[in-house]
């Protein structure tokens, strides 16, 4: 793929991209023979970073609250901080509740006056202090007015005139303060407390003093006491606690401990309050695949390995954090433009998120179907516990004539896909990319004809085939050789070349991939029938520098990396502003050689903002051409991208 291809009208045009990128300055470091990322860090569910060695990812991962560390290969997990216990007061807990160790959650819970620490790895909680008692002031009381011990409720209450003492267990009333005479003098006042039942009155006689309507409600379950002077609720015979199990209730209770006494009986149980749940011995963690509930566990490693038998799994806590799921996500695809093991390697260590890598290993030799063979067994077996997927790429010089001649003998066909899969097979690789670039409109049959004898042929093998395509317009994709449709129902994946609409010899100065151009592509791709699934979105790593004239008319370019963006801005004082037909920043100085120079500048933004458009339209994923053109923080925003 070191090159690319700008169709222009009905003519396609070969460009000589990769003789511009030789005249950069820049050479490939010698890397160390290992050089790639082996554990990712995440908060929750969502990728933060990439590190070398476990020590690295955990130091950093130590900085961020439900961090845990994965090796990348087979998703082992390292290490968490996720909190083992949670402090609760009657029901209610929040983040800063939550402790790894349960004296931590012990030392919190003494601050408390009602605690209740959960283990979240086990079934029911592992201490609980509940209210016992509740101190009333005629028909008041207040959110603290709730108490352990009668002592502690009857010491509170001689502050107190008109106060009483109910016992919650029991819904009676069992103290107050009262003398005969002020218990007279309530009796001979007006009549002010009734009973309802459902929102009705129950008729009968009204009640002047409280006491005498909470014993007249005793027998009568389901009722409430009104203040109709106030129409407040004063007091409720409705039993307080219901115990559920999968949804229906199976019991109410007015005392919570003998609600608890029950549902302790019970399997994935909870007692409820007013819709809080006060105790549960349901598993903290549910597997989820979409909407659907699979099952709950206790514990996370348990949770982890039956969420990875399904796809599109996710293990979620009671409190709706997902802490891991293997939902599809964006696949991140590189291009090497190297044959070069060393190369390769240093590429591949400064990525994050990598998902494929295609090193330009073969190439159609000659058109009786000959193969140049640059691959290296040694790389794939280097790679294989990194979790990154090789399936090298195969071109074809970007020669039409050759590969025109070539498409024309079976023999040469035959020869060449016998020869590559053997190949692939061999080396254990998981595909093949193929980007045959140059080709005459008049092969159109017989390209779709060879991509299905390769496909057919590598999937026998057991490898997927993906090719590369020009972005291309809708007004003479016809005419070319390519046939988006047929193609689209043969092979795994097509990737979309985003890039290049403004090229080296084009007549216009302008972006390599403008973001409304790129869009434009994917709806273009998407119309042609090709599925969201089987489509990824090429993305440039590098851009092209103009020298125009004072007409504004290109005289000549060249590409620049885009990790040398920032340096040539501040070598050459250039000045940026913001482009809204490009959406891009769009820079500009005056060169010693006379010329104006013009690019629109590649930047962690606008990366971004390339796989965005890949997540809008549901994309498989995103390829880069090429790797070793971005700078290595890139690579932070792509992964948390994912």
């Amino acid at each position: 793929m070191q090159n690319r291809i700008k169709w222009t009208s009905v003519i396609a045009v070969t460009l000589a991209l990769q003789a511009g990128l030789t005249t950069f300055a820049a050479s490939d470091a010698q890397a160390a023979a290992d050089q790639g990322n082996y554990y990712r860090v995440y908060q929750n569910d969502q990728a933060l970073r990439e590190f070398k060695t476990s020590t690295s990812a955990i130091s950093y991962a130590k900085s961020f609250a439900y961090a845990h560390v994965e090796k990348i290969t087979g998703r082992q997990w390292v290490w968490d901080n996720f909190p083992r216990y949670k402090v609760y007061e009657n029901g209610v807990s929040s983040p800063g509740r939550e402790f790894q160790t349960l004296a931590e959650a012990k030392q919190f819970a003494g601050k408390t006056k009602f605690a209740q620490i959960r283990d979240l790895e086990a079934p029911g909680y592992v201490h609980a202090n509940f209210p016992n008692y509740r101190l009333y002031q005629g028909d008041k009381t207040l959110a603290d007015w709730s108490f352990a011990t009668l002592a502690e409720a009857k010491k509170a209450a001689s502050s107190y005139a008109n106060s009483h003492i109910m016992d919650l267990a029991a819904n009676q009333w069992v103290w107050d303060n009262l003398s005969e005479a002020q218990e007279a003098a309530q009796r001979a006042s007006t009549a002010k407390y009734a009973l309802f039942k459902n929102g009705v009155p129950l008729g009968g006689d009204a009640y002047s003093f409280l006491l005498d309507a909470i014993r007249g409600s005793a027998n009568k379950p389901g009722t409430v006491i009104i203040n109709e002077l106030t129409n407040q609720v004063v007091h409720s015979n409705i039993p307080s606690f219901t115990v559920i199990q999968s949804g229906p209730a199976l019991g109410s209770y007015y005392s919570l401990y003998s609600a608890i006494a029950y549902a302790k009986t019970l399997a994935g149980a909870t007692v409820l309050k007013d819709g809080v749940p006060w105790w549960t011995n349901m598993p903290y963690l549910s597997v989820f695949q979409g909407n659907k509930l699979l099952r709950t566990f206790n514990t996370r490693k348990s949770a982890v390995q039956f969420a990875a038998q399904y796809k599109d799994s996710a293990v979620v806590t009671a409190d709706s954090r997902t802490i891991w799921d293997n939902e599809s996500k964006l696949l991140y695809l590189g291009w090497n433009g190297s044959s070069n093991t060393q190369t390769i390697l240093s590429q591949l260590g400064q990525t994050q998120g990598l998902d494929v890598d295609s090193p330009s290993w073969f190439e159609l030799a000659a058109a009786n179907g000959s193969i140049t063979d640059d691959s290296d067994a040694a790389l794939v077996d280097s790679l294989r516990s990194s979790g990154i997927k090789l399936t090298p790429l195969v071109s074809n010089q970007f020669d039409s004539k050759l590969t025109s001649a070539f498409l024309r003998d079976p023999v040469a066909k035959t020869k060449f896909i016998t020869t590559l899969v053997a190949k692939l097979a061999e080396l254990h690789v998981a595909g093949v990319n193929v980007d045959f670039e140059g080709l005459a409109g008049s092969d159109r049959a017989l390209y779709t004809e060879f991509i299905r004898s390769l496909t057919a042929v590598a999937h026998q093998a057991g490898l997927t085939v993906s090719i590369d395509l020009p972005r291309g317009d809708v007004l003479w994709d016809a005419k070319t050789a390519y046939d988006h449709s047929a193609l689209a129902g043969i092979v795994d994946m097509i990737i979309i070349m985003a890039y290049d609409q403004h090229w080296q010899g084009g007549s216009e100065a302008g972006s390599v991939a403008e973001l409304d151009w790129t869009e434009q592509g994917v709806q273009q791709f998407l119309a042609y029938g090709i599925p969201r699934s089987k489509m990824m979105l090429g993305i440039p790593f590098y851009v092209r520098e103009w020298r125009v004239d004072s007409a504004g008319k290109p005289v000549g370019s060249q590409a620049i990396y885009m990790k040398s963006i920032a340096d040539l801005v501040q070598s050459t004082g250039a000045k940026g502003s913001y482009d809204a037909a490009s959406g891009q920043i769009k820079y500009k100085y005056n060169g010693q050689d006379g010329y104006t120079h013009v690019f629109w500048a590649e930047t962690p933004d606008t990366i971004k903002a390339r796989a965005e458009i890949a997540k809008k339209y549901d994309l498989a994923g995103i390829a880069a051409w090429r790797l070793g053109f971005e700078q290595d923080t890139l690579w932070h925003v792509l992964l948390q991208q994912k």
